[in-house]
Formats: C-alpha cells, structure tokens, sequence
C-alpha cells in the first residue's frame, strides 16, 4: 500500500504516519549554525522606529495611561506620533504610538505592561 504524499515516516499504531506538519522541530534546527541558544534572530534592526497599536475601552484614563507605560520604557517618545481613533459604536479606542526602539527586550517589555493594563484589550 502506498503511504499519502503528505506524510512521512510510520509510526507504531499510525498506519500512515504523521502529517508533514505535527513533525516535532528540534529548537536548533530553526537557528544558523553557530548562532547562541538564547538569543532568538530578529528580523529588525535597532535601533527603529516601532509602531505598537493598542486596542481598549473607551475610557478618559487609558490614552494618559498608556502614554505613561510607553514613555517608562522609552522616555524619548515624542506625543506627536500618538494616533487616537474611536470605534464605530464608541466602545473602544485604538492607539498607536510609534517609538524609536533601541532592543527587542524594550520591546517585549512595553508589551508585557500593556497587555497587562486592565483597560487594555489587545496590543499589536
């Protein structure tokens, strides 16, 4: 009997093997050749300028809220850059503010406290 195309290997019990995409990935093989274990690759390149949109509800606090979060973690952001939008029905609020990055844990940073802000819903 001829396996399916989109598997590999047989294991017991498995009369077709797995699907080509629940292949177990070993971390090291998704890292270049002699790269460090705990620095994952990035794709940017710092520093940069970073927007972050953050999605919450309508309320007086969240935009001075929010605007503290970011400048704690980047004290040179400039107020100018800050976008406000409404939604349709006047729940919720979208913010985007865009910083000059200098690192990826700066970054990962801002994220955890703005996603942990009760107003907060969604940061992108």
């Amino acid at each position: 009997m001829n396996e399916p195309p989109d598997t590999i290997g047989e294991e017991p019990g498995e009369p077709h093997g797995k699907p080509l995409g629940e292949q177990p990935v070993e971390p090291s093989a998704l890292q270049p050749a002699g790269a460090a274990a705990e620095e994952p690759q990035s794709l940017l390149v710092f520093p940069t300028d970073f927007p972050i949109k953050i999605m919450g509800l309508n309320r007086l606090e969240l935009e001075p809220q929010v605007v503290d979060i970011v400048r704690r973690h980047a004290p040179d952001f400039d107020d100018n850059t800050l976008e406000v939008r409404q939604s349709r029905a006047g729940n919720y609020l979208s913010l985007t503010v865009t910083i000059r990055a200098q690192s990826r844990p700066q970054l990962d940073a801002i994220y955890m406290e703005l996603t942990r802000h009760p107003l907060v819903k969604v940061v992108l």
